[in-house]
């Protein structure tokens, strides 16, 4: 594998600098590719043999290096970044359909703006399917019975978080961004909380880390709480250990932000006894290569062609 470089180095294969502004506004960017261009030679000479990736460190970048070795992609490199970087790269070639192979991960706005794919990964490398768990403190089921009622409920899907993420990049606030969507869902949310009684005057305390995807779930959660349970709904934005202690030792009474069981092992484990996993709120979530749909490839061995 050659030596990662900084994404804005990389770059240069787009439209220069100018591919940066764009992930200030993504609203500016279409919402499908231009018309086809053509892409000669390999798959690896048609992306200039660049993965990009996004902060150097992260659980997906060192997965990706492995992934390297693992498929004999040693002419490849890993280009640094951070995800913003990495969202305008993957804008710019979208618009101009080029070839572009990015690391990627659901749930993530991008797959509700863009056609993409993911990669097939035969050896197993980006490891199963994770879910977003439900976390709550003891005893809130006997003191706060109508938020513990509808947090043992609240269930959705990748594409509704992405909804909301997508609206949030789009240029909404957190807030607006999640009422607009329990406005149009109306039918999911009524089920969340059929036959739970409101508790006006009542207050909760949500804990979570400042994730696009927990901040749109977390504020989904805090809507529905105040609009239809009459809560006062207080959100704590803190790191992942925090978190966990947090709603362990009761300083914070929920979160929907656990990712069990690999990325969150470590303080499940170490709490062990300390709390109570009401389930998940969301099943499949992934982590992976992923390509626009244009590129006529399907397997990250498909790189070496």
């Amino acid at each position: 594998m050659k030596k990662t470089k900084p994404l804005f180095l990389a770059l240069s294969m787009f439209a220069g600098f100018g591919v940066l502004a764009a992930a200030c506004s993504p609203a500016a960017q279409p919402s499908s590719p231009s018309a086809p261009t053509e892409a000669s030679g390999s798959v690896g000479e048609q992306v200039d043999h660049k993965i990009i990736g996004i902060d150097p460190g992260a659980g997906l970048m060192n997965a990706t290096e492995k992934a390297i070795k693992e498929y004999g992609l040693d002419d490849y490199e890993l280009v640094e970044g951070s995800s913003a970087a990495m969202t305008a790269a993957l804008a710019e070639s979208y618009k101009n359909k080029k070839p572009i192979v990015i690391t990627g991960w659901t749930p993530h706005w991008m797959f509700s703006k863009y056609d993409l794919k993911y990669l097939k990964d035969p050896k197993g490398v980006y490891g199963k399917d994770e879910e977003i768990h439900t976390i709550v403190r003891k005893g809130l089921k006997e003191q706060l019975p109508s938020a513990y009622a509808f947090l043992d409920k609240f269930e959705w899907q990748p594409a509704d978080m992405e909804k909301v993420m997508l609206a949030i990049t789009d240029g909404k606030s957190p807030e607006d961004a999640a009422a607009d969507w329990v406005a149009q869902n109306q039918d999911k949310v009524n089920k969340w909380v059929e036959g739970i009684a409101p508790e006006p005057g009542k207050k909760i305390s949500l804990a979570y880390v400042a994730w696009d995807s927990e901040i749109a779930s977390t504020n989904v959660v805090k809507t529905v709480l105040e609009q239809k349970l009459k809560y006062t709904v207080e959100m704590n934005q803190v790191e992942a250990g925090p978190m966990w202690v947090g709603v362990s030792n009761g300083d914070a009474d929920a979160m929907v932000a656990a990712w069990l069981p690999t990325t969150h092992a470590d303080y499940a484990e170490k709490l062990k006894g300390q709390f109570e996993d009401l389930g998940p709120n969301l099943k499949g979530t992934k982590l992976g290569l992923v390509v626009p749909t244009y590129m006529n490839i399907d397997s990250i061995e498909d790189l070496k062609k």
